[in-house]
């Protein structure tokens, strides 16, 4: 009986929302953790490219900005590719992921990927099953040879149900802050649940592999996958922190008042708040 009531407090508290005050707490400590990664990776010349794939409304915005608030977009450069334009279409398929792949110091986060062709191209009948198949076919090699050249590649699946996926859709409708959100594409493919899960399987099947695994993240409560996919970010890459290395330490401010401001009639913001 023990055992038994032990489960079903391990299932409440999995189901239980995570509260706001504890979730920007955790999430502050992580933001710490994420600039002394940031210094580490500039001062060691890393490559790094995050990857984030998953069905509309799975979070993946969410978990981005997330990692990306609180770092300079100079070194954590976030790519979201816009379909492609009549030339791009013509091109080697990967070709415009290309130019976006990492440098030495900078960490590059994919919001949809080179994935879409495994994905939503596949679902919505952009590509061929032959082009899915040959991309299915070649983008372990892909992977691998970006993974030779330096970059650390670390993908990562959002999964959502049907049941919250539907509601962060609605949600976006009734939102006007939110409803940009929503593309025409999210509403053509929201009746294609199975089809984006058989594509899910045979993208999974195909592509994670030894040096480029997937790595899936529940994210029905968008506070607990944000805070869990730091943290497993932040244990793939090791690091050190050099803040004692960098200490900074302001100067003496030279005397103040030496130079008068001109009376120029600037244009003033009016201050309605």
């Amino acid at each position: 009986m023990a055992k038994a009531g032990g489960s079903k407090r391990k299932h409440d508290n999995a189901s239980e929302k995570l509260g706001r005050k504890h979730y920007e707490a955790q999430l502050k400590r992580l933001h710490v953790e994420l600039v002394k990664l940031q210094q580490w990776v500039v001062a060691k010349g890393l490559k790094v490219c995050i990857v984030f794939e998953g069905r509309d409304g799975a979070g993946k915005g969410g978990t981005i900005k997330a990692i990306t608030e609180r770092v300079s977009p100079r070194v954590f450069r976030v790519v979201a590719l816009p379909a492609p334009t009549d030339r791009e279409k013509t091109q080697m398929y990967a070709q415009r992921y290309l130019t976006h792949l990492p440098a030495a110091g900078e960490v590059v986060i994919f919001d949809r990927s080179w994935y879409n062709r495994a994905g939503v191209e596949r679902v919505m009948g952009f590509c061929s099953d032959e082009q899915a198949h040959k991309f299915l076919t070649v983008v372990p090699m892909f992977e691998r040879m970006m993974v030779e050249s330096g970059i650390i590649l670390i993908k990562y699946w959002l999964e959502v149900s049907a049941e919250e996926q539907t509601r962060r859709l609605q949600d976006r409708i009734n939102d006007g802050r939110k409803l940009w959100k929503l593309s025409p594409m999210d509403v053509k493919s929201y009746n294609r649940w199975d089809d984006y899960t058989r594509a899910r399987d045979d993208m999974f099947a195909a592509s994670d592999s030894s040096w480029a695994p997937w790595y899936m993240a529940r994210s029905e409560d968008k506070r607990k996958a944000r805070l869990n996919i730091i943290s497993h970010l932040l244990q793939q890459i090791p690091y050190k922190d050099l803040r004692h290395e960098h200490k900074v330490v302001l100067p003496k401010r030279g005397k103040i008042g030496k130079y008068q401001a001109q009376p120029y009639p600037f244009k003033m913001v009016a201050e309605r708040f």
